[in-house]
């Protein structure tokens, strides 16, 4: 059940979705830091493939959470 310090404890998960540019590189073991402060990416991350309009390769998109308390 926790810890005495856990237990007066709210847990908040703040989760942001990161469009990262074409043919970046992140696993799911990896972090990121977004506005300074560092989060784990949750999820395997996506690959948007190739516009069918303009042949451009689009973004890596993937989930990442910061956990506090």
């Amino acid at each position: 059940m926790g810890g005495e310090q856990q237990q007066a404890r709210d847990t908040v998960i703040v989760g942001y979705t990161v469009y990262a540019p074409s043919g970046s590189d992140w696993k799911t073991t990896d972090q990121v830091r977004i506005r300074g402060e560092v989060c784990d990416i949750t999820g395997e991350p996506g690959n948007w493939g190739r516009s069918p309009f303009t042949g451009l390769a689009g973004p890596i998109q993937f989930a990442a959470d910061r956990v506090t308390g």
